[in-house]
């Protein structure tokens, strides 16, 4: 089976830069930061500058959902995982543990963790909206404060309705 090519580019945002990788019919990576990739191209597509301006309005609080193909690529386990945090709604939160439980498998909550910090579509794949049983913020791969940013984008979105 031959494999897609990839595109990527990198936009500026108010949270700094963003790097967004896609084929030609879905986006497979979103990372924080400007990073060039060997195996993808360096070129704009419609569908990298889609996904940026769905990003954009999602930071300033006009999007809570994004309505664009997304292919993480990952282990069975993790695309289960990601797949559960697609569930979780906008200005919700869920642990660590329940996640677990919500893919059948109440132990593995540090597996879930692992997987959440594999997440290669930042923000789309809602990975911050995971926190640890106790209520407290942990474990964000672009660190703790950028999580922060975000729930509180959501809860003041959500509090406005």
């Amino acid at each position: 089976m031959e494999e897609k090519e990839k595109y990527f580019w990198v936009y500026e945002t108010k949270i700094g830069k963003i790097t967004i990788v896609g084929q030609e019919d879905a986006i497979i990576m979103i990372r924080y930061g400007a990073h060039s990739l060997q195996n993808a191209r360096n070129v704009r597509t419609s569908l990298l500058d889609q996904a940026e301006k769905q990003l954009k309005e999602y930071l300033e609080g006009e999007r809570k959902q994004f309505d664009l193909s997304l292919k993480p690529i990952g282990t069975v386990f993790q695309e289960k995982v990601w797949k559960a945090l697609c569930s979780i709604p906008y200005g919700e939160t869920r642990s660590y543990g329940q996640i677990a439980e919500q893919i059948g498998n109440p132990k593995a909550s540090r597996a879930v963790g692992m997987a959440n910090n594999k997440n290669p579509i930042i923000i789309m794949i809602p990975c911050h909206r995971v926190i640890g049983a106790n209520g407290k913020l942990v474990g964000y791969g672009a660190g703790l404060e950028l999580k922060e940013v975000f729930l509180n984008i959501e809860a003041a979105e959500k509090n406005k309705l």
